[in-house]
């Protein structure tokens, strides 16, 4: 499975395309929010002929669906994420207002998946873990033979995702980065919602949270 990251928008979100040699691809946490980010990622997909086949929200901050309704009406996607998700997500139009950023109104999610389901394209499967904490729903995606873990904004580079926005919770975040995260194999990849990517190995030994 190949990654390729964009970094969109005024929260220097990190948007994913995850694709394999079947040329078919996800597009994970779309947060192009601009006529210029829309066309870099329009121009990825189509200068490597890949086919999108989900899009997928990790969960339903602002900062992650903002391009959810280009890349549905691009592509013919219907949203998929964890059913809980939704009042975060029926929550965007306010939250825009409050930032004062533009925001075309994401799709309802009309796909719904959770702990243990797994999300296929081409010859590449990926493990759903349900990882609340951060926002009420979370989920990440683990692929286990290529050890990459997808983490939306429950783990980053040196530090977790905040729990002071509604229906965040400290303890529970950080009980499920231990229970689900940290016993994953110590070279598995883990690529987050913001920043670089890191390392399991890494933030076990490292993580100040820890």
């Amino acid at each position: 499975m190949n990654v390729q990251s964009f970094v969109f928008n005024d929260f220097s979100e990190n948007t994913y395309v995850l694709y394999d040699e079947s040329l078919e691809c996800i597009i994970v946490d779309p947060g192009c929010n601009s006529a210029s980010e829309q066309q870099l990622l329009r121009q990825f997909i189509s200068e490597y002929k890949l086919t999108p086949v989900a899009l997928i929200n990790t969960h339903c901050h602002i900062d992650h669906i903002l391009g959810n309704k280009f890349v549905s009406d691009t592509y013919g996607l219907r949203l998929t994420a964890h059913k809980n998700e939704m009042p975060v997500l029926l929550f965007g139009a306010q939250t825009a207002m409050m930032y004062q950023i533009h925001y075309e109104k994401s799709p309802d999610i009309e796909l719904f998946i959770d702990e243990g389901d797994i999300v296929t394209f081409g010859k590449t499967s990926l493990e759903v873990l349900f990882t609340p904490g951060h926002s009420p729903a979370s989920i990440s995606l683990i692929n286990k033979k290529d050890q990459i873990l997808i983490a939306g904004d429950v783990l980053f580079q040196g530090s977790i995702g905040r729990t002071d926005l509604p229906g965040g919770n400290f303890e529970t975040l950080t009980r499920v980065i231990k229970a689900k995260f940290f016993t994953l194999p110590d070279d598995t990849i883990v690529y987050s919602g913001h920043g670089d990517p890191t390392t399991i190995g890494i933030e076990k030994r490292t993580n100040p949270f820890f």
